[in-house]
């Protein structure tokens, strides 16, 4: 029988973790496999007893649910690719997996050819991939399987070498806004670091961007624990915040000059703002456990509305780090009463950490 196959990509060296997550979003949808992956690959395959399986997981679960994978994909088919004539090979695999009934395939909205984020992909895999889109999508509109229609699914080639490409599809609504999970995202020349881009990132995931001007405008106030020097402190003045700056460190100087930032020079796990603010980030370097019951008092003690921090994790226990740290964290807000949003993601822009956002609903 053939295995049901979902692929993901993720940051190389987190396929571990990435896997992990599959496994459990599976098993919590009353589904088990295991999944394959290969160090510093950038890529995960999960593997479940049939292909109804994976559709099934796929229809149950959200890809905004997940943290590691930055984006997933429903397998058809592992395709071995020939030395020549390769758009051949991908066109003979779809009708072979048409006949066996392998789901929804064609019309496609459109054809994407992804290549991991991991220098174990060679340059010259990368530039073929680029050169390989336009024949393959000619050939795929010839035969009728490409059509515009935003409604469709994706028709996606995940490509590591030369030898075989992993086929599979992506659905509106349930696959990441960026191709690969990337965006990309241009460095502000007046940030005073690069962790700004951090913040970006998280906002256009997190916030839809309908919701962006009541959510971060109209004057909110916000506090930026762990400031110095303030990348994070940068982009809430662009969108018009007054800023508590909470650090002990040095701000930078212009930043300081466009009059929105108070520098408070206080610790800033003890500091406490005389009223309530719209928005509280923080990107100190401590254990998670304790940032995490942090968040918890300022989210319980009603200081903040939007909560926006990173967990530094440890790197032999990054999965388990993040349950204990989420599971903490709800049991913290559920024994106050309130009614919260929590998600989660390791950003592009992201390292060892995880980037969390919760916000108040009460």
């Amino acid at each position: 029988m053939t295995q049901g196959m979902i692929g993901a990509l993720c940051r190389a060296g987190f396929e571990s973790e990435c896997g992990q997550e599959l496994m459990a979003v599976a098993a919590e949808a009353g589904l088990f496999g295991y999944f394959q992956s290969s160090r510093n690959s950038g890529w995960v395959l999960l593997l479940l007893p049939d292909p109804q399986q994976a559709r099934t997981l796929m229809s149950r679960v959200n890809w905004e649910q997940l943290v590691f994978a930055r984006e997933w994909f429903l397998g058809l088919a592992l395709v071995s690719l020939p030395e020549s004539d390769r758009v051949s090979a991908v066109l003979e695999a779809l009708k072979e997996e048409s006949t066996r009934g392998q789901g929804p395939l064609g019309p496609f909205s459109r054809l994407e050819i992804q290549v991991p984020d991991s220098d174990r992909v060679s340059g010259d895999v990368q530039q073929f991939a680029r050169k390989w889109t336009a024949p393959l999508s000619r050939a795929l509109r010839q035969s009728g399987r490409l059509v515009e229609d935003s409604e469709s699914p994706r028709l996606d080639l995940v490509l590591s070498d030369f030898d075989e490409v992993f086929m599979g599809l992506t659905f509106p609504g349930n696959r990441s806004p960026y191709l690969g999970g990337i965006p990309r995202l241009r460095m502000p020349a007046s940030a005073p670091s690069r962790s700004t881009l951090k913040l970006e990132e998280a906002w256009k995931l997190f916030i839809p961007e309908d919701q962006w001007l009541s959510t971060l405008g109209n004057g909110a106030q916000a506090v930026d624990l762990g400031a110095a020097p303030g990348g994070w402190t940068w982009q809430l003045v662009e969108q018009g915040m007054m800023v508590h700056a909470v650090d002990n460190g040095p701000m930078d100087p212009a930043l300081m000059a466009s009059g929105h930032v108070t520098h408070v020079q206080e610790d800033a796990f003890s500091w406490r703002p005389r009223r309530a603010v719209d928005w509280l980030v923080c990107d100190i370097a401590d254990k998670p456990a304790r940032v995490t019951a942090l968040m918890g008092l300022w989210l319980t003690q009603g200081l903040c509305r939007h909560c926006l921090f990173n967990l530094k994790l440890p790197m032999k226990q990054r999965w388990e780090t993040w349950l204990e740290c989420r599971e903490r964290l709800e049991q913290t807000l559920r024994k106050a009463g309130l009614r919260y949003r929590i998600r989660a993601r390791h950003l592009y822009h992201d390292r060892e950490e995880i980037t969390c956002y919760v916000q108040r609903l009460d």
